[in-house]
């Protein structure tokens, strides 16, 4: 996995996408937002959209997995957790979506407030794609050590972020 110049072509894949979930799964839908690297102008990234979907309960979690899947995402029941179902579009993945419900943890918040404090602080964002650079030459098939390198730059935006909004 490399990780390549920012596409200025990122948030319109997304919205093409987005548009295509809720075309197709619109009733059961409270907001979809383009969330990760992608979502941050000029940040440098892989190549792959997150998305997340928020829907009001995941109580029928079979359900929605039935129906991603209809759209071409594979469950990824191993990097799912209690805060969201994790799915995958293509093989390589250009699509990582993710399935949560508000006030369910934190996921929803944390993936919005990392989003927007690096789009706000363009320093901090260099500085994070300086250290995915890094990772990834260090563990290049992007996988968990790659994310696990990530953490405590995460978290320590997060509690910036959340410092600001407060």
């Amino acid at each position: 996995m490399n990780i390549i110049p920012y596409d200025k072509n990122w948030p319109k894949i997304f919205q093409s996408e987005k548009n295509y979930i809720i075309k197709n799964i619109s009733e059961k839908i409270i907001e979809v937002q383009h969330i990760g690297s992608t979502a941050i102008p000029n940040l440098d990234s892989k190549p792959i959209i997150d998305i997340v979907v928020l829907v009001s309960s995941i109580k029928n979690a079979s359900e929605y997995i039935k129906q991603f899947e209809k759209l071409g995402y594979q469950y990824q029941q191993k990097r799912s957790s209690v805060e969201r179902y994790f799915f995958t579009k293509n093989n390589p993945p250009t699509f990582h979506l993710s399935l949560a419900q508000p006030n369910k943890y934190s996921f929803w918040k944390r993936q919005r407030l990392f989003r927007d404090y690096l789009i706000s602080h363009p320093d901090i964002a260099k500085r994070y794609e300086k250290l995915k650079k890094s990772l990834i030459k260090k563990y290049p098939d992007g996988r968990q050590d790659y994310c696990d390198g990530k953490n405590d730059f995460i978290n320590n935006v997060l509690k910036l972020a959340d410092t600001n909004t407060n």
